[in-house]
């Protein structure tokens, strides 16, 4: 029995939600990994300059 217009628009209806939802995941994804990383390049630059800050009072301190 074939099927109707309907089901089959259903059906097609269905699988492009279904793509639509997985494109959003992984554009989700992605952006939650490049916030880490930025997270983690901001993190380790901070470490640097609060570590050049406390060189440069330390090199202050003995002159």
């Amino acid at each position: 029995m074939p099927k109707s217009a309907r089901s089959r628009a259903e059906e097609q209806f269905a699988a492009t939600q279904k793509k639509a939802k997985q494109d959003l995941e992984e554009k989700e994804m992605a952006r939650r990994e490049r916030a880490d990383q930025i997270a983690r390049l901001r993190a380790l630059r901070l470490a640097k300059e609060a570590a050049d800050k406390k060189a440069a009072q330390d090199a202050g301190a003995e002159t």
